[in-house]
C-alpha cells in the first residue's frame, strides 16, 4: 500500500507556522506533493529542510521569482529519475516536478491561473495542450500518478456557483473542455471514483467566510492512467486540515 498527500500550501513557511509539521507527522504519508511554496531555493534548508523527519528526501522545484510558485516532493523511497519542467515557457515558474518510481512516474504539478479578465487563458490552455503531450510520451514507459492544483474546476458539481463563474479564471469553458478531453486520454479523476455528488472542494477564497459557507472549487486532483485504476483502494479530500486556502487531499494505491 503506498499513500500520497498533495496539499497547496500557499507558501510553505506560513503553512509551517499554521501546522504543517504536525500534521505531515500525523498523517505518515509516503510521499507529499506541496504546490505554491513561495520560497528561494538558498532559504529551503533552514526554512523547511531541518525542520522534516528524517525518513523524507526533499526534492523541491522552486520558481525564479522569489515568492511565487514552486512546488516540493517529499519521498521515503528515493526516486529512480527527477526531472523538473516540462520545456514550457512557464518552467521559469517551477510548475511540474516528475519523480520515477519502480511502477510509476508521479508527476506534482501546479497549472497557471488564468487570471482575472482572463489576461492568461491562452498561455494556460498552450501549458495544458504540452502538459498532455508529455504525459502521453511518458505513458509509453509507465503508468502516470498525476497530482495538483489544476486551477480548474471540471465540471459545474465541482463549483459552488456555477452560473455566476462562467467566465471566471479556472471555469471557462476551454479549460473545462481541455480537461475533459485529457481524461479521454485514459486517465481517471480518482475522486469521482468514489463520490458523485457536489458540495466537495479544495479551494475557498479567504474573504467572504466562503470555507465556513463550504462555498468552493475543486481545483486539485489525483488522476491516474487507467492502468492503474485495479490498484485503486481510495482518494479522499481533507477539508478537515486548515494551514492554507487549499486543503489536502490523499490518494492510497494497493502497490
Amino acid at each position: 500500500m503506498i499513500s500520497i498527500i498533495s496539499w497547496n500550501v500557499n507558501g510553505i513557511r506560513a503553512c509551517i507556522r499554521n501546522g504543517f509539521l504536525d500534521f505531515l507527522k500525523k498523517a505518515k504519508a509516503d510521499i507529499y506533493c506541496l504546490q505554491e511554496i513561495k520560497i528561494a531555493a538558498e532559504d529551503l534548508k533552514e526554512s523547511v529542510q531541518e525542520h522534516l523527519p528524517k525518513e523524507y528526501t526533499l526534492i523541491s522545484y522552486p520558481a525564479q521569482k522569489k515568492g511565487y510558485s514552486g512546488l516540493i516532493t517529499l519521498t521515503k523511497q528515493e526516486p529512480t529519475s527527477i526531472v523538473t519542467g516540462i520545456g514550457h515557457e512557464t518552467d521559469s515558474e517551477g510548475r511540474v516536478l516528475i519523480t520515477e518510481y519502480n511502477e510509476f512516474y508521479l508527476l506534482n504539478t501546479y497549472f497557471p491561473n488564468a487570471q482575472e479578465e482572463l489576461a492568461r487563458l491562452d498561455l494556460k490552455l498552450d501549458f495544458d495542450r504540452h502538459f498532455a503531450n508529455v504525459c502521453k510520451k511518458l505513458e509509453t514507459k509507465k503508468p502516470l500518478i498525476i497530482t495538483g492544483d489544476l486551477n480548474v474546476a471540471h465540471k459545474e458539481i465541482d463549483i459552488k456557483n456555477a452560473k455566476q463563474n462562467e467566465r471566471s479564471a479556472g471555469f471557462t469553458i476551454e479549460e473545462r473542455n481541455w480537461m475533459s478531453e485529457f481524461l479521454a486520454m485514459g486517465y481517471i479523476d480518482t475522486f469521482r471514483e468514489f463520490v458523485k455528488e457536489g458540495g466537495h472542494y479544495t479551494w475557498w477564497t479567504y474573504r467572504f467566510k466562503a470555507r465556513e459557507r463550504n462555498a468552493g472549487w475543486r481545483l486539485d486532483y489525483f488522476i491516474i492512467s487507467k492502468k492503474l485504476r485495479p490498484m485503486l483502494t481510495n482518494s479522499s479530500i481533507l477539508n478537515d486540515v486548515y494551514g492554507s486556502d487549499h486543503c489536502p487531499i490523499k490518494l492510497e494505491l494497493n502497490l
